[in-house]
């Protein structure tokens, strides 16, 4: 069985802010059609500067703008087993394996679909 998660990454090459919300909602109607699939896995880095990208920013805008679509978003740097949300996501879609668990990977954003 393959995992429920539809893995996008919005950081290479860099684009322009409507580019990456166009290819996250196209993405999001994707896994909403799906059967199988209840995760958007967003690549969008972490930015040069250190101090947060800017697609980032602009992926984390356009999450917020979905939440009556989605159950949860849960950033790289909370998605780990002490992290409520992301226990009862791995609990209801399973428990496939992922090397960002527990990670704290600053450059990664789940969004959990309805």
């Amino acid at each position: 069985m393959s995992a429920p998660v539809l893995t996008i990454d919005v950081a290479h090459p860099p684009r322009h802010p409507d580019d990456v919300e166009s290819e996250l909602s196209e993405a999001l109607s994707r896994v909403l059609r799906s059967q199988s699939l209840r995760l958007l896995k967003i690549v969008h880095g972490y930015g040069s500067s250190g101090k947060g990208g800017g697609t980032k920013e602009t992926v984390l805008n356009w999450a917020y703008r979905q939440r009556e679509r989605v159950r949860g978003i849960i950033t790289g740097e909370t998605y780990g087993m002490f992290d409520e949300m992301t226990r009862r996501m791995r609990q209801e879609t399973g428990q496939f394996p992922d090397p960002d668990l527990d990670a704290s990977n600053r450059g990664v954003t789940l969004v959990w679909v309805k």
